[in-house]
């Protein structure tokens, strides 16, 4: 069964992908992800925070409104909370480059413009086969506009992509006024694909000690629907790669991703959760499933589900969203 896929500019034997993790953090593991038969590898993200208390301290990043807001140095991690520094990231990336034969995506997360950027150019010069820029930002103030948030956002896109010369992919969340439209901008600025979704941070609120409690639980299948829904309208409409992480934990989540238009499925939960092996599992069972139903390659059913192929998709959804909240009734 032909399962490739092209994504980055890479052609893929499969589009199982190692998504955004822990598992970069020790290089064994890497090459367990290798031989579980992986197509590529998205190394866990450099936070612009990291960077920027190794370039300038953090005393003066964050102690330096401890006396305005002391509570806030209790949730920031200490920098030895993080897997790998600045200098140990890029080494890191050396490493795997060595230890591996698959495709090895850097990852860079931060908001805001500022020097922290240049360490695209150093993930490129330490030998990652692509970027992949993500964009985790959840604003808070009634001031900042929707044009100055994704104004901001696409600027960064356009600065890292003048930066480097890397195949550059954005890790989205789905919280945009207009997500095609936003997409349609990366793509103008130079990106090559999009990433749907970053999964937020959800505090839960401990009600008798009155505080914020972190909560970060893995994903399952229900989580996928989003998902499909943006991959569905986007496929058709942008000329961007479309990668899936979030929800895809069965080779049916695999099939529904595809048919919804993602080249890529980036997994993380189900392997934190099934181990490595579950990589081998799932391309195998996918290859199954297409066999028993006459499919010859994964092209064929790429996008087939997608809006692109539907007279009216607007319509479609409409009446959909209308039967949904009828099909309902209170139990007696």
């Amino acid at each position: 069964m032909n399962l490739k896929t092209t994504y980055l500019g890479f052609e893929l034997p499969h589009p199982f992908v190692v998504g955004a993790s822990p598992i970069a953090a020790k290089l064994d593991r890497v090459r367990q992800a290798e031989d579980a038969g992986a197509a590529a590898l998205v190394m866990n993200s450099l936070f612009e925070e990291q960077i920027l208390h190794h370039e300038a301290g953090l005393a003066e990043h964050v102690y330096s409104h401890e006396e305005s807001y002391a509570e806030a140095t209790s949730y920031f991690p200490s920098p030895e909370d993080f897997h790998l520094g600045p200098d140990e990231y890029l080494e890191r990336i050396r490493e795997i480059k060595q230890a591996v034969d698959i495709p090895v995506i850097a990852s860079l997360n931060g908001t805001n413009l500022g020097t922290w950027m240049e360490y695209a150019k150093y993930m490129e010069e330490a030998g990652a086969d692509a970027l992949e820029l993500n964009l985790y930002y959840q604003p808070r103030s009634d001031e900042e506009t929707c044009e100055q948030v994704e104004g901001g956002l696409i600027e960064i896109v356009e600065k890292v992509r003048q930066s480097v010369k890397l195949p550059l992919a954005v890790k989205l969340s789905p919280f945009f006024s207009s997500l095609p439209c936003f997409v349609k901008q990366v793509e103008e600025k130079g990106a090559n694909a999009v990433v749907l979704f970053n999964r937020f941070y959800q505090p839960d609120i401990d009600i008798e000690n009155l505080e914020a409690v972190p909560s970060l639980k893995l994903s399952d299948s229900s989580e996928l629907l989003l998902r499909l829904r943006w991959l569905a309208i986007l496929a058709g409409r942008t000329q961007l790669n479309l990668a899936v992480t979030g929800g895809v934990h069965t080779h049916e989540d695999a099939v529904k991703a595809v048919m919804a238009g993602a080249d890529a499925i980036q997994l993380v939960s189900t392997l934190l959760r099934n181990g490595l092996p579950q990589i081998t599992k799932l391309r195998r069972e996918l290859a199954q499933w297409m066999e028993e139903r006459e499919y010859e390659s994964l092209a064929q059913m790429k996008g087939s589900m997608s809006y692109q192929h539907a007279p009216n998709p607007e319509a479609i959804e409409r009446a959909n969203y209308l039967r949904i909240l009828q099909s309902w009734d209170v139990q007696d």
